[in-house]
């Protein structure tokens, strides 16, 4: 079976709303990491501190046909067609490990 790696930048108010998204999906789970990034406009700040939004990066693996159904779902639940939301993109997998009740359903009788 071929997988993806779906990567998702998001404002943190949709990261649950994403995720519930991508499982709906049929995606078994995600990995979720703060970040704060660089984007195009200047960080704001009020009396020295910086006011960056805080963002998530959102991983997740999945079978390459779900990929398509996964990516509208993150557009939709993210808001991505809002300026300044998110990003979304797919990388290929070389190799996977870890996920044996996958690779064990897969194999034939």
């Amino acid at each position: 079976m071929k997988y993806k790696v779906i990567v998702a930048t998001l404002k943190t108010n949709v990261t649950d709303h994403v995720v519930e998204a991508a499982k709906a999906c049929g995606i078994s789970g995600a990995t979720i990491v703060p970040s704060h990034g660089t984007g195009m406009r200047e960080a704001k700040t009020f009396l020295g501190l910086s006011l960056e939004t805080q963002t998530d990066v959102v991983i997740f693996l999945a079978e390459e046909e779900l990929v398509q159904p996964v990516m509208t779902a993150i557009h939709k639940a993210g808001k991505l067609d809002e300026h300044g939301t998110g990003v979304v993109f797919v990388l290929p997998v070389e190799q996977v490990d870890g996920i044996k009740e996958e690779i064990v359903r897969q194999q034939p009788d």
